[in-house]
């Protein structure tokens, strides 16, 4: 990792922890507020630790999009969790009756860049 990349990803830990030290649920409720900054703390820490030994510059930059990606939409929703893709159960299937394990490829392949780690983690 060079020192350039090593850098832009310790800004993006620290970013994280500001924004969960500073997060206000869209309920206003404490408890929940309390939930959401827990689950932001853990859920960086898992995926950091996760990809600490990462070496391929690619795939780091992939991780990079993807953090920044997840801090943009839950600052933008005020959701910390990811937000899922809506598809309906069948709605990519060929009308021409393509079996269920088509289906299922054709959903990985439209899953966005900030759900990929996510589903490994969960």
């Amino acid at each position: 990792m060079t020192p350039v990349t090593r850098q832009e990803v310790l800004g993006l830990y620290r970013k994280i922890f500001r924004i969960a030290r500073k997060w206000q649920s869209a309920s206003g409720q404490i408890e929940e507020t309390i939930k959401e900054k827990e689950y932001i703390k853990n859920e960086a820490k898992t995926l950091f630790r996760k990809n600490k030994n990462v070496t391929d510059p690619k795939l780091i930059k992939q991780c990079i999009e993807e953090c920044e990606a997840r801090i943009e939409i839950g600052l933008h929703y005020n959701i910390p969790y990811p937000r899922p893709i809506h598809l309906p159960p069948m709605g990519l299937a060929h009308k021409q009756g393509r079996t269920l394990r088509h289906q299922e490829k054709l959903r990985k392949i439209s899953k966005p860049i900030y759900l990929k780690s996510h589903d490994e983690v969960s």
